[in-house]
């Protein structure tokens, strides 16, 4: 009971798109007296309404003993950090060999970064406008009959479930229709869970979702790969 303990978890788990239990993951350390280290660069600049992530959301940042996120992504340049009392960020940068041979962010890089942050910080709208778009992809693509799996974050998994049909499809899209996406197989994903992962932004229209839809649908019948409902194309 003594031994020093940490968990650590992700926000939003970005393979399925679903989001963790972080209060019960809280209640969990406190009871055997661990500290938390939450993975939030899936989140960042995209959830809370100052775009500081899920925990912000939930409610719960204050219950965290150590948050990491990314400049990437949402942020759009790159690098990362972690947020977390003085004296853990000064072990970790007293004692982590990762972090004192790593190369630091270039200044124009970092200016970028607080640029990005400032203006997200005041701009829910959106993110407002970004979870709308991620429900939008998955209602079309649902009434198209495309397996989409479930996920509760702005991440759109659709099943292939074959992996040279999954980098097939992504050949084609890119090839044929200019959509790129990423086809994701094993050892990302379990064998026999290929997929195909969309995460679409605020700035993605319906024109474009449904040319993508058009397109998904002419590549299900094109590679025989079963629909929802049980029909093979």
């Amino acid at each position: 009971p003594a031994a020093p303990k940490l968990i650590a978890f992700e926000s939003v788990y970005s393979m399925d798109g679903d989001i963790a239990d972080i209060p019960g993951t809280v209640a969990l350390a406190k009871k055997y007296g661990a500290m938390t280290y939450i993975d939030e660069v899936h989140a960042v600049g995209m959830y809370g309404p100052r775009g500081a992530g899920v925990c912000e959301r939930d409610g719960v940042m204050a219950e965290i003993d150590i948050i990491e996120g990314t400049l990437g992504k949402a942020f759009g340049v790159m690098g990362g950090y972690i947020a977390a009392d003085a004296v853990i960020v000064d072990a970790i940068r007293s004692y982590a060999d990762g972090f004192i041979f790593t190369t630091s962010v270039p200044p124009a890089v970092a200016a970028g970064a607080v640029a990005s942050i400032r203006w997200l910080k005041e701009h829910n709208e959106v993110r407002e406008k970004h979870q709308e778009r991620a429900a939008a992809l998955k209602s079309r693509m649902e009434a198209a009959g495309l397996p989409v799996m479930p996920s509760v974050s702005h991440i759109v998994p659709v099943l292939v479930g074959d992996p040279v049909h999954c980098k097939l499809i992504s050949d084609i899209l890119l090839e044929e229709h200019g959509v790129y996406v990423q086809p994701i197989n094993y050892p990302t994903v379990p064998r026999g869970t290929e997929r195909l992962r969309f995460t679409p932004s605020p700035a993605h229209t319906d024109e474009m979702m449904d040319h993508l839809v058009r397109a998904m649908e002419k590549l299900w019948v094109r590679c025989n790969i079963q629909r929802v409902g049980g029909q093979a194309a």
